[in-house]
């Protein structure tokens, strides 16, 4: 890690929770066939890069980093597939914030300091939420954006498919007023259903799943507007993934 401030802990975060949320979304078909009960204890790793990776935990004890949870492999042919994926979701969460406090801890973060890197982390949806479709999302704002997604017979139009969510207020890491009212929530806007990041001010393309209606990055799914215009009804990598296990 290149600094010692709570900003550069966060960003490690996000880089990590991002390469999870890939595992438990878009490569979720590549993930469920790598853990193979058969193979060793196998751990889930979110990588700083934004990748994931399947492992042996390390050896060395106590190891350099927190490590996460140990012989999810085992447990795969257990329980229904998607009961599977959601508990390896809050148990990756629990990891995410142990390392981040883990290296709290190594740069002597202070309680305002703690409290800041908190604040960062608790302003992203957990990845359960991403993975299960509950990003923070009150009634208000699930009124708001059903009333933008305009279907008929299940068939959105052009329009819809090409407007993001509104925007939510600036990224919480950029004030340091330490203020914590309630009404922030309030004002966010959708959540992509990959990476878990809401619209960042930017005009940027999104889609929207006929299957789990869930809203998209166009490039967090490889879909592009005009790629867009020829499709009538959306389903996100992790939909398709189910109708195949299905079908097999």
């Amino acid at each position: 890690m290149e600094g010692r401030a709570a900003e550069d802990v966060f960003k490690d975060f996000r880089g990590r929770r991002a390469g999870l949320i890939k595992a438990l979304t878009t490569d979720v078909r590549k993930f469920y066939d790598k853990c193979d009960p058969a193979n060793e204890n196998l751990c889930l790793y979110g990588l700083p890069n934004g990748s994931w990776e399947l492992n042996l935990p390390v050896d060395e004890v106590p190891p350099e980093l927190p490590e996460p949870a140990l012989g999810i492999n085992f447990s795969r042919d257990g329980m229904p597939e998607e009961n599977w994926v959601s508990l390896i979701a809050v148990h990756s969460d629990s990891w995410l914030i142990a390392v981040a406090f883990y290296f709290g801890a190594r740069f002597s973060f202070d309680k305002n300091e703690r409290m800041r890197l908190f604040r960062m982390i608790n302003d992203l949806p957990t990845i359960f939420e991403v993975v299960t479709g509950n990003a923070k999302q009150s009634k208000d704002q699930s009124g708001n954006h059903n009333s933008s997604r305009s279907k008929s017979g299940g068939v959105k139009t052009k329009a819809s498919k090409r407007s993001p969510p509104p925007p939510p207020p600036p990224p919480r890491e950029e004030s340091e007023s330490g203020d914590d009212d309630g009404e922030e929530d309030e004002g966010q806007g959708e959540f992509c259903g990959v990476c878990g990041e809401s619209d960042d001010g930017e005009e940027e393309f999104w889609i929207w799943c006929d299957t789990c209606e869930r809203w998209f990055h166009g490039k967090c799914v490889k879909i592009t507007p005009a790629r867009a215009e020829h499709i009538k009804h959306y389903k996100c990598p992790s939909c398709c993934g189910a109708n195949k296990k299905h079908r097999a």
